[in-house]
């Protein structure tokens, strides 16, 4: 099968996952994405200099073809050394024998250590009908006792996996966390292109929920001026307590290069209103002030409370804010 050239052959030698995924076969090319075998030597990755609620994260694929214009993980090809951010939704990588090595890492894990699935790429993306890495993920959590598990997807593919997730919460302790960033099916359509719409993903967290699994929503990330009005996140709130979600949370946008490089010239096509005020607000940061965290946070905190939804510390599966923003009233 043909392989992925990342770089020509008078340029640098590849080292580690670059040269992995060089190395990958590819598995099908259509509608602009390309799928390639990623032959991984770990599965489990500890989570190290940063301030998480989990200990170890597991994302079966790299990238994603979901393509949400504000996506964070975009610099996770760049270990690969493809600095092009759309190469992120388009060249899928498909890790191969994944099951077989948690089933040698689990060892590694303590007691009251959460793991994550999902952080960096969706693992209900469209290449898990295919390739099931996940669902061969899933069964062999089934296969343990005591372990702590969060789930993070756009996809209602998830759906699929019921059994499996039943068998997984009998037995250790299981959370899932369906990202909804609004109810707008067009404005949804255009932050990302290729996610089930939202009322599917609304729909994805009352059918978990009705099968006794502990489900919520991730409001994450919140776009200042396009998602973070009162309206769309009363909604949001409202929506979920009505499908029986158990928690709902929401963080700011926060853009590395890679991702600005991608969402600039997207707020500049459909929102340009916008676009002088971002270039102001994220020209030396990543993230926003504290002070425009705060003020979601407190907004949240307040539709929890009307709509009946307890907060629960466990529930940020996400990249948090930064402590040391400068305090400034923006957005």
């Amino acid at each position: 099968m043909a392989t992925l050239p990342l770089l020509p052959a008078t340029g640098p030698r590849l080292v580690g996952i670059a040269r992995l995924a060089a190395a990958g076969e590819s598995l099908r090319q259509g509608h602009e994405v390309e799928y390639f075998t990623l032959p991984v030597r770990s599965l489990l990755n500890r989570c190290t200099g940063v301030r998480m609620p989990f200990t170890w994260t597991i994302n079966p694929y790299r990238g994603c073809e979901f393509a949400c214009k504000y996506c964070y993980a975009r610099y996770t090809h760049e270990f690969m050394e493809m600095r092009d951010g759309v190469d992120f939704e388009q060249k899928i990588y498909v890790k191969q024998h994944a099951a077989d090595l948690l089933r040698q890492e689990l060892r590694r894990v303590k007691p009251g250590e959460q793991i994550a699935l999902g952080t960096a790429t969706d693992p209900y993306q469209p290449a898990e009908r295919r390739f099931e890495v996940t669902r061969a993920i899933l069964e062999e959590f089934a296969r343990h006792h005591g372990l702590d598990l969060g789930i993070v997807t756009k996809g209602n593919l998830i759906l699929r996996d019921l059994d499996v997730l039943n068998q997984i919460a009998r037995n250790n302790r299981l959370m899932v966390n369906v990202t909804i960033t609004t109810l707008n099916i067009k404005l949804a359509r255009i932050l990302e292109p290729r996610a089930p719409r939202p009322d599917l993903r609304m729909e994805t967290v009352r059918q978990l929920s009705q099968a006794g699994i502990e489900a919520g929503v991730s409001c994450a990330p919140v776009i200042p001026g396009i998602t973070d009005s009162l309206r769309n996140l009363d909604a949001l709130v409202r929506a979920t307590a009505e499908a029986g979600g158990k928690h709902i949370f929401a963080n700011p946008l926060f853009l590395k290069p890679c991702s600005a490089a991608v969402f600039m010239p997207f707020l500049e096509k459909e929102f340009p209103e916008l676009a002088a005020g971002y270039r102001q607000r994220y020209k030396d940061r990543a993230f926003l002030p504290k002070t425009y965290g705060k003020r979601i946070s407190q907004l949240m905190a307040n539709l929890r409370q009307k709509y009946g939804i307890q907060r629960r510390d466990r529930e940020r599966l996400q990249h948090p804010t930064t402590a040391s923003e400068p305090q400034l009233n923006l957005f």
